[in-house]
């Protein structure tokens, strides 16, 4: 098993995300100079979504693969100097594929690489793997608002 980094509730520290949306489970690599961060999400069979997606043949959402991404991305972020508690919001979602179905039982393994961090912008390169077949790979930028423009 590989070493957590950071924990469920460490993460919760960082981003506003909390159960049921919150889907990475925990960080297993961080590495700040290289712009690339590690997390996972171990997928059940009680998940809120599995009832309903589908009936019968249970899986894993591709948009919410996309949002896992994007989370760790986000846990990413939140640990860079002068980022704090500030909230990204999805500007792009581009060259999204997906490659493998993602069910029950499978630990999907979260890998973010920063292509671009500006203090409003910032976009990464996300690829979502299940025992080392890909799954999900996209490239995901995010806004930044000004202060006052959420509520």
């Amino acid at each position: 098993m590989t070493e957590t980094v950071l924990t469920t509730r460490e993460i919760e520290t960082l981003i506003p995300h909390r159960w049921p949306f919150l889907l990475v489970d925990r960080i297993v690599e961080y590495d700040p100079a290289g712009g690339r961060i590690v997390g996972e999400k171990a997928v059940t069979a009680t998940e809120w979504f599995i009832g309903g997606h589908f009936p019968g043949r249970p899986i894993m959402p591709g948009v919410l693969q996309v949002e896992a991404l994007a989370q760790t991305m986000a846990v990413y972020v939140a640990r860079q100097e002068g980022f704090g508690d500030r909230i990204g919001l999805f500007a792009g979602i581009d060259e999204c594929r997906f490659k493998r179905i993602v069910t029950p039982g499978d630990r999907l393994r979260l890998e973010v690489t920063m292509e671009r961090l500006g203090k409003r912008f910032g976009k990464g390169r996300g690829v979502a793997t299940v025992d080392g077949e890909v799954a999900c790979e996209t490239v995901i930028s995010f806004i930044i608002p000004g202060e006052g423009a959420l509520p």
